[in-house]
């Protein structure tokens, strides 16, 4: 198996025959308004361009798994692409009609906590909560998945959440080979964080119990957590060996 890291939450899953492309954002730099204006700076979103080296991968996908429609996992640039494609799409049962709404091939729908047939493995919900407190409602309804493919490690996508019993039991019964945490610390300018603070962070690898890829940093402009932020704390805790932090176009095998 190997993973290429897009930008932000956009990645591609390489596993046998098949290529999973994972939340998409894939529209040129600055082409959405900033998600933060006061307490961060406001500029616009991408902050940064997707990688040419992320565009050869595009010609080979064959699936797309949605975790949630927030614009900065999928983007009018990766609908486009969905649609033009006719890629097939797999995503939450709270998710099917808008997406259908919007044009997408959604092919498989999948609900929480129940294992269901993929790609000749399984694939499973998780339940996601996108922020502490009250933000949460608002932010909406998020899922993240635990996948297991033939013959390959297992990985469990822990998409937009905060640190939760659910996250626990996942690591705890499933043992995933690897587990990947959205790190930005996203914030509005009002609220409290939508995705885990550092000190959740540094539980979340520390309780994973095999590997942990690192994302969701330096794309967006409400996401103060930077890869040398993450860096410096996972070294003072001795946790970088168990780490993946990856570059914008960078491929990681498994």
């Amino acid at each position: 198996m190997k993973i290429q890291h897009f930008r932000n939450a956009t990645m591609v899953i390489e596993a046998n025959d098949k290529v999973i492309l994972v939340d998409p954002m894939l529209g040129p730099k600055s082409t959405m308004p900033p998600f933060s204006f006061i307490r961060f700076k406001a500029k616009k979103n991408p902050l940064v361009e997707l990688p040419a080296a992320c565009l050869p991968i595009l010609d080979k996908v064959t699936h797309c798994l949605i975790t949630h429609l927030h614009p900065d996992h999928l983007d009018k640039d990766g609908e486009q692409f969905l649609r033009d494609q006719n890629t097939p799409v797999i995503c939450s049962v709270l998710d099917e009609k808008e997406l259908r709404k919007r044009g997408l091939n959604v092919v498989q729908t999948i609900d929480y906590w129940n294992r269901v047939d993929f790609l000749g493995g399984k694939i499973e919900g998780i339940p996601a909560v996108h922020g502490y407190g009250f933000v949460a409602k608002p932010a909406g309804n998020v899922m993240g998945y635990y996948i297991e493919l033939p013959d390959q490690p297992s990985i469990y996508l822990s998409s937009d959440t905060i640190y939760t019993e659910h996250v626990d039991k996942v690591f705890k019964e499933y043992n995933p080979a690897l587990s990947v945490c959205a790190s930005g610390s996203a914030q509005f300018d009002i609220f409290k964080p939508l995705l885990m603070h550092m000190e959740d962070i540094v539980k979340f690898t520390q309780n994973a119990p095999n590997k942990v890829l690192h994302n969701h940093m330096e794309a967006v402009n409400h996401c103060p957590t930077t890869r040398s932020d993450l860096k410096r704390e996972l070294q003072s805790k001795g946790l970088l060996d168990k780490v993946f932090i990856p570059q914008d176009g960078e491929w990681i095998n498994l």
